[in-house]
């Protein structure tokens, strides 16, 4: 017995449930679960190779002396646009 619960009532449930929906949605159900359970693994299993690609693959060095410039822009009028 499970907490009280023979097989007997257990079949009696099943029976009666068999009834109600009837096998082919139950089936339905089941896949349902079964496609769903294998798309949680999936995605646990996509997190863990994530999670691996988040580590840095180059070093970036910012120590080098380059040229740099000091750039304003500004949005041309319809005038300056005609004069061209």
């Amino acid at each position: 017995m499970l907490g009280g619960i023979s097989i007997w009532q257990l079949l009696i449930v099943l029976g009666i449930i068999i009834l109600i929906f009837g096998t082919k949605k139950l089936r339905n159900v089941g896949g349902d679960l079964g496609g769903a359970v294998k798309g949680f693994k999936k995605a646990m299993n996509e997190e863990d190779k994530a999670q691996d690609d988040d580590k840095p693959q180059a070093q970036v060095r910012h120590d080098e002396q380059g040229e740099t410039y000091d750039v304003h822009a500004e949005r041309k009028t319809e005038e300056q646009e005609e004069r061209k």
